[in-house]
């Protein structure tokens, strides 16, 4: 017992426990497979069990479906047991947002024998970093998300409500991409939000008008821990709901609210440290090194296999589609946002991939773990990719899955995310989708009605 008590007193948790006596609940947390927030409200004064690894969740509460449902296939292959949660302690942070004084960490799930749960998604990328590691290099990751601001409630349709602007009034054709104006009006937000990530040491980088009505993109500085990068974008969605909410907003990250506008994409920036500090991506010239070209090839080839981690919902699809900013091939290219791999101009040593597939509903540890796994596999293979794509119209050759259901049977299939990815992630991401796909095919949509019930 002495020890157990030394070990928190001497653990992140217990010494900002210590330096915030105020605290009076400890949010414990996992993030599921969908990237939603799973885990329980404790006393702060029961933050040492958690810290010496005797506080339990179900095996499966990283793997219910997006509505919070247990998938029975995954629950007959745990029996529905407990994991042991290992406290990420450096993870420990206030929640500003809360009338009473609350402090939340995120956790791993291991099983009972302390092995880390291959059906937690970060525990999926936390292997795929450790293949880099023993490599000597340093991913650096630096994620862009986009996302709607909707005012609260739902119209006559269900549909989400935009808020009304006084530069653009109820305009639903245009939302004035890269308006200071439009940001004005919602300052007391933006602020707040900029204010909390701060407190929170989630790094925030620039904020944008996006394009569509309602939308906006914020970016986050590049880090170089993809756990960090994958804990900041996790963390920043969060801040970003809970503070909209406090000011009587909605807002969403889903990849397409409406099917004719813009949808919001999750954009990530990688680039590669060797041991000694330096760009691999790098060779001093405008075209980049060697490594650089393995690397788009990698992702290129195995695109297919990963789109279900790209677009994992079924109003993911929507967004993938022609004559928007969505990429439907594996192309790549200098400077240019067409392409699903854009190499951004600049300094050379800056070098570095946009990687532009995964809408903003991805999950942000299976994101950046299947984009890392790619540049990888086209590293150990030594893969060259094809020419860039050049601006301007042109049909590329090859596509990539255009439906969730093939997207679906490609991940099922593919060697390459067991073996970069795990065969339980492979296992349990695929038994989710197959429950949430036969739940949406089942539904009757309002246009069915409109279309068939009359006329047929």
């Amino acid at each position: 017992m002495e020890q157990k008590t030394k070990e928190y007193a001497n653990s992140a948790v217990g010494k900002f426990l210590e330096a915030h006596p105020d605290v009076e609940t400890l949010e414990v947390v996992l993030t599921d497979l969908n990237g939603v927030y799973r885990g329980k409200w404790l006393p702060a004064a029961a933050a040492n069990k958690v810290v010496e690894g005797k506080f339990k969740m179900p095996l499966t509460a990283v793997s219910p479906d997006i509505w919070g449902r247990d998938v029975p296939a995954l629950c007959e292959k745990t029996g529905d047991g407990d994991g042991l949660c290992e406290a990420i302690g450096e993870s420990i942070r206030p929640l500003p947002w809360l009338s009473r004084p609350t402090a939340q960490l995120f956790l791993q799930l291991n099983t009972e024998d302390g092995a880390p749960w291959g059906f937690d998604p970060r525990v999926v990328l936390k292997n795929v970093y450790a293949r880099y590691r023993d490599k000597g290099l340093t991913p650096v990751c630096a994620p862009e998300l986009e996302f709607c601001l909707f005012a609260e409630g739902r119209d006559g349709d269900g549909r989400p409500k935009l808020p009304s602007t006084r530069v653009n009034g109820d305009c639903r054709i245009g939302g004035q991409l890269y308006s200071n104006e439009v940001m004005q009006e919602t300052a007391g937000l933006l602020h707040e939000i900029r204010e909390t990530c701060e407190l929170m040491s989630v790094p925030l980088d620039g904020l944008l008008k996006e394009l569509a009505p309602g939308q906006y993109e914020i970016n986050l500085h590049h880090v170089a821990d993809p756990l960090q990068a994958a804990d900041n974008a996790q963390l920043l969605k969060q801040v970003i709901k809970s503070i909209a909410r406090k000011h009587g907003y909605i807002a969403s990250f889903m990849a397409k609210p409406f099917g004719d506008r813009d949808g919001n994409g999750f954009h990530t920036h990688v680039s590669l440290l060797d041991d000694k500090g330096q760009n691999l991506f790098d060779d001093g010239t405008e075209k980049g090194s060697k490594t650089l070209r393995h690397a788009i090839a990698g992702l290129a080839e195995v695109m297919a296999d990963s789109m279900l981690v790209f677009a994992p919902h079924f109003n993911s699809w929507r967004r993938l589609q022609l004559g928007v900013h969505g990429p439907l091939a594996p192309t790549w290219g200098y400077e240019n946002r067409f392409v699903a791999m854009r190499i951004p101009n600049g300094e050379c040593a800056a070098r570095r991939i946009e990687h532009r597939i995964a809408g903003a509903d991805a999950n942000p540890y299976l994101s950046l773990a299947a984009i890392l796994a790619g540049i990888l596999h086209g590293m150990e293979n030594g893969l060259q990719p094809g020419p860039p794509t050049e601006p301007g119209p042109g049909k590329p050759e090859a596509v990539l899955p255009d439906t969730w259901n093939a997207a679906l049977a490609a991940f099922e299939e593919s060697e390459f995310i067991r073996d970069y990815l795990g065969r339980d992630l492979q296992t349990a991401l695929s038994e989710i989708k197959r429950v949430e796909l036969r739940e949406f095919a089942g539904a009757v949509s309002t246009l069915e009605y409109d279309s068939y019930l009359v006329l047929t």
